[in-house]
């Protein structure tokens, strides 16, 4: 049995940034990455091809690390001008997540840490430096309340699945995490109450601003589960 979050690090910026299309968009279980090709491509969300929603989804989880233009060229296989434009497009339509990134970036400067959504610190203690090493801080200083939330949201979930496990004495077992997923070896007569449970304590597991959303696959092997 495979359970994955869903898009857990972009509800977490969501939560974080209050962002109005992102709210919207988790909590009426759209498609964040089709209301995003729709911004960047200017068409409307009905003429949405895959190409166009493949790249945006690129747009989203990098233009929330504040990737360049550069790079972001690299990743969508377009053009640099192409590229910086729908980093403007982006950023003039997701205003509130240009100024939560400017939030963790001033927090840093003047605390020297970034700090997760459940208290954890990472010090930064060259966020006031210059090049390369500056650079980098900041990077940190985004990445870490995003994606040290969403670590700590998955190990918040494992030990509460582990305990429904014990409790309920069931013989199917937790066995691996990949990124923001749980991996479980299953007996076949568990396998209903298995999904029921697990689905259950990842998604209550904390309380956002958004709803988590945990999809289940199921197979002889984990790439069948895929």
């Amino acid at each position: 049995i495979s359970a994955d979050y869903s898009q857990i690090e972009l509800r977490v910026v969501a939560h974080y940034s209050k962002d109005p299309t992102f709210l919207d968009a988790y909590r009426q279980n759209l498609d964040i990455h089709s209301l995003t090709a729709s911004t960047i491509f200017g068409v409307a969300e009905k003429n949405v091809t895959r190409e166009m929603r493949d790249r945006a989804k690129e747009v989203n989880f990098g233009l929330i690390y504040r990737m360049g233009a550069e790079r972001l060229s690299i990743v969508t296989k377009t053009p640099k001008a192409e590229a910086k434009e729908f980093i403007e497009r982006y950023f003039e339509k997701y205003n509130t997540i240009h100024a939560l990134q400017e939030r963790f970036l001033e927090q840093a400067r003047k605390e020297g840490f970034s700090e997760t959504l459940f208290g954890r610190r990472r010090y930064l203690p060259d966020i006031n430096a210059k090049g390369l090493l500056k650079r980098m801080a900041e990077g940190a200083a985004i990445n870490t309340p995003i994606q040290g939330s969403a670590a700590e949201i998955i190990k918040l979930a494992m030990i509460e699945v582990a305990n429904l496990l014990r409790e309920k004495k069931m013989e199917s077992r937790m066995i691996l995490t990949v990124h923001d997923e749980l991996v479980f070896d299953a007996l076949k007569e568990e396998e209903y109450e298995l999904c029921k449970i697990v689905k259950h304590a990842m998604e209550n597991v904390v309380g956002l601003e958004v709803p988590l959303l945990v999809e289940i696959g199921k197979g002889q092997t984990w790439l069948d589960a895929h």
